[in-house]
């Protein structure tokens, strides 16, 4: 059946690649080599074919390569459901970065139609430990995937937010200033608030019934505060109640920038917070696998998934599970690890690509399965 995945690809001065050309095919790809060898650079650089700062939230100039200083590019031959698609996108110094798709100029989120990228990068290790920040981010991430338009909501409302809250600071209290940014922040926080409600009920429906080696996770969002209204007036109107109490912090108290998503390992009934390091990984895990999951039967082909340094706290049982789930799902995986022995449950059913560094310049051969 027609899927999801890259036949080519090519790094130009992007990160330690000088020049990488890849050949694939539908497979997983392994990816293994020494660390600061350039593995997570191929995963950062597919990350840009989707909409976004890519996996790292870089900005475009992070990207270049030293001490050339050049424009990047990477470029891709994308098979999507029957269909080839040539993509590129890259910058100049100094530039943003722009998106060509089978040779013609695109705005980002023309990527979001052609292709869906889901990925678990080492920094979201903490993800259940730490500020809420970085778990809105995650969620917003699964809820563009599903609605790539959500992106554009969240900007918007950040950028209204961030207006609104200069006049905050100011101590602003004429209301005049501030009806319209809250009409903006009540029209975008309604639609990111749905989206995440219904990312949250897709992850759970796509749980459900699964056969997996992976914890379920019950899933919930709440705001600190106050049960935060839905609707697009009652918001703007909760936005404008609270105005003064904002002034006096001096900054806004209330809306879906707040919000936190809470998860509880399933079968113990555990918060992930408090869940061992190796549970956390696999909750993960889990929710990655389960995204890519429901974009398969939303869509009619999994995303393709990146996985960073993957085997980092599973036990070889789970890695193994791990790599039966992805070849199950028959998605193009694309995952780094330092060795090539954490990668031999995969045998034929993966492509390998053995990673090296040689003055600041990385390379990459093929290595037969």
């Amino acid at each position: 059946m027609p899927g999801l995945s890259l036949t080519s690809l090519t790094l130009s001065h992007f990160r330690s690649h000088r020049l990488t050309r890849l050949d694939v095919d539908e497979r997983p790809v392994a990816i293994f080599g020494a660390n600061g060898a350039g593995k997570t650079n191929i995963l950062e650089a597919i990350s840009l074919l989707s909409p976004g700062r890519g996996l790292r939230r870089a900005t475009a100039d992070e990207f270049i390569r030293r001490p050339e200083a050049l424009g990047w590019k990477v470029s891709a031959v994308l098979q999507s459901l029957g269909r080839t698609y040539e993509l590129e996108t890259g910058a100049e110094p100094d530039q943003p970065r722009s998106v060509r798709i089978d040779g013609k100029a695109s705005p980002q989120i023309a990527l979001s139609r052609l292709a869906r990228v889901v990925w678990l990068v080492p920094v979201m290790d903490r993800l259940w430990v730490e500020g809420a920040d970085g778990r809105r981010r995650f969620l917003d991430r699964i809820a563009m995937s599903f609605e790539p338009a959500h992106g554009e909501a969240v900007l918007t409302y950040e950028k209204a937010m961030r207006e609104r809250n200069r006049l905050l600071k100011d101590m602003v209290r004429d209301g005049h200033w501030y009806v319209a940014l809250e009409k903006q922040m009540g029209e975008s926080g309604a639609r990111i608030m749905q989206a995440r409600k219904a990312a949250i009920e897709r992850l759970i429906a796509a749980q459900a019934g699964a056969e997996t080696a992976f914890p379920a996770a019950d899933l919930s969002l709440h705001h600190p505060d106050v049960d935060l209204p839905e609707d697009v007036d009652e918001l703007s109107n909760a936005l404008a109640d609270n105005r003064a109490n904002d002034i006096r912090a001096g900054r806004t108290l209330i809306g879906p920038h707040r919000i936190d998503m809470n998860a509880v390992y399933s079968a113990k009934g555990v918060p992930a917070s408090q869940c061992s390091t190796g549970e956390q990984k696999a909750l993960l895990i889990s929710l990655v696998l389960t995204n890519a999951r429901a974009l398969s039967q939303d869509t009619g082909a999994p995303p393709l998934i990146l996985l960073d340094e993957v085997a980092a706290h599973l036990d070889a049982d789970r890695r193994a599970a791990l790599y039966d789930e992805i070849c199950a799902l028959g998605a193009q995986a694309w995952m780094t690890g330092t060795g090539r022995e954490l990668f031999d449950d995969l045998g034929a059913r993966a492509q390998y690509l053995d990673v090296t560094e040689n003055g600041g310049d990385s390379s990459v051969t093929v290595s037969e399965a």
